[in-house]
């Protein structure tokens, strides 16, 4: 009988391969630019989005390619046993000396083929449980002798009967499942897709003998927080094997947030200030610490710089207009970015684990490649934006209650008490809830 994780990884697996030798036979992605505060736009060519995605999903073939390779270890098969020195031969030299790569018709009726076995499988152990629970259910029957009554005998009578179609269920699902294949041909299947989807990504990408395509850093979008001029890095280490050189392409330089490993926390903030700019009038001095406690050190250090001198009071209207203008600029950017760094983390994260990406979000369109420098100078601005225009809004606010508490005549010790309840009744009207 076969392991439950086998068909579940070849459940995955099938996913994978599919969309891999569903890409068209030449790729043209459109060209992106991303709009940055003071800062002409930066185009991302056609090639540079080839480069990272080809990076990506040759990890993702790498890292399936070494479950494969456990599983083999166990087969009977002598060349299924020396896939991971086969499947490094064919990646590096491109030769297929057991001719596992199949031709596109036939990984189309390969991928349907695993998909049905999948389904059957995983609904057979479903069966296979609710076999065992009445099976139980009918022993524990028969052994309570108190209370001995037709009624009880129907219901012995019923479970036997639900017992006998549910075995004939089972055998039914047995038959046409994973359950009956040897293990040999289940890795089989595996071997052969794997080779498959490694041609495939060769053959669409123009890749040759391990030679992937030059990513230049400089160029990722993530590098467009202010992006540096006359910084290209070209990846010219051509001797490196297939997975080496595509993982390197991967690898953060050490000045950028994924370096850090800052990406995902700096995610989380930008996404907090976004709601937070969004809905100022909302945020309570609660809120506002919480935010405050989220920021490392360098960035607190560079606003309170930035804050140093700057008054009381933000009563200009005008002002406030041109930092919301502002702020919006490079949230236009910079917000794009955080909520990709999220999503492609989710998909990756223990939690969520499937070897399947289900978007097509790449790292260089998140902050993993981010300046880290030049990242906290545009935070730090969002921040100095955003305490304008809390302030700006809380005085609007107070200025609003000053005004309705002389209109209705309040006495000065009232005000806080009318002051409240006026404020409650606007925040109900609005329909809005506190984002704190």
């Amino acid at each position: 009988m076969l392991s439950i994780s086998l068909p579940l990884f070849l459940f995955d697996f099938s996913n994978f391969s599919y969309n891999s030798c569903s890409l068209p036979l030449s790729v043209s992605l459109p060209l992106l630019s991303f709009p940055i505060s003071n800062f002409p736009h930066l185009q991302i060519s056609d090639r540079v989005f080839l480069s990272s995605k080809l990076a990506e999903m040759a990890e993702n073939l790498r890292l399936l390619a070494k479950s494969v390779s456990r599983l083999s270890k166990r087969c009977e098969d002598g060349k299924l046993r020396r896939f991971e020195d086969l499947f490094d031969e064919f990646a590096n030299v491109g030769r297929d000396s057991s001719s596992w790569v199949l031709s596109f018709k036939e990984m189309e009726v390969k991928n349907k083929k695993m998909d049905r076995y999948v389904t059957v499988t995983a609904t057979l152990y479903k069966e296979m449980e609710e076999l065992t629970t009445l099976e139980n259910g009918l022993k524990k029957l028969l052994q309570n002798s108190e209370n001995e009554s037709a009624a009880k005998d129907q219901k012995i009578i019923d479970l036997q009967q639900k017992i006998f179609w549910q075995r004939k269920e089972v055998k039914y699902l047995k038959e046409r499942s994973l359950w009956h294949r040897s293990f040999d041909d289940v890795v089989s299947m595996l071997v052969r897709s794997i080779f498959t989807v490694l041609a495939r990504i060769k053959q669409v990408f123009g890749v040759g003998h391990g030679f992937p395509i030059s990513l230049p850093r400089s160029l990722s979008a993530s590098a467009t927080v202010h992006p540096t001029e006359h910084s290209k890095e070209n990846i010219k280490d051509s001797a490196n094997r297939f997975f080496d050189s595509n993982s390197k392409l991967l690898k953060p330089p050490e000045t950028t947030l994924g370096a850090a490993a800052l990406a995902l926390h700096y995610a989380n903030l930008i996404i907090v200030m976004e709601k937070m700019i969004k809905s100022p009038q909302l945020v309570g001095v609660d809120a506002r610490d919480d935010l405050y406690s989220m920021l490392p050190n360098s960035i607190r250090s560079s606003l309170r710089s930035r804050l140093k001198g700057v008054g009381f009071s933000a009563s200009d209207p005008m002002l406030a207009g041109e930092w919301r203008d502002a702020l919006g600029r490079i949230l236009g950017w910079l917000s794009l970015l955080a909520h990709n760094m999220i999503k492609w983390q989710n998909e990756r994260s223990f939690e969520h684990q499937n070897l399947v990406a289900k978007t097509n979000v790449l790292l260089l369109q998140t902050l993993f490649f981010a300046n880290k420098q030049k990242s906290e100078a545009a935070i730090t601005e969002l921040l100095v934006g955003l305490n304008y225009i809390w302030r700006f809004e809380r005085e609007m606010t107070a200025k609003a209650l000053f005004e309705c508490a002389n209109f209705l005549n309040v006495p000065p010790t009232e005000w806080n008490g009318c002051c409240h309840c006026i404020l409650h009744q606007l925040i109900e009207m609005s329909g809005s809830e506190s984002i704190c």
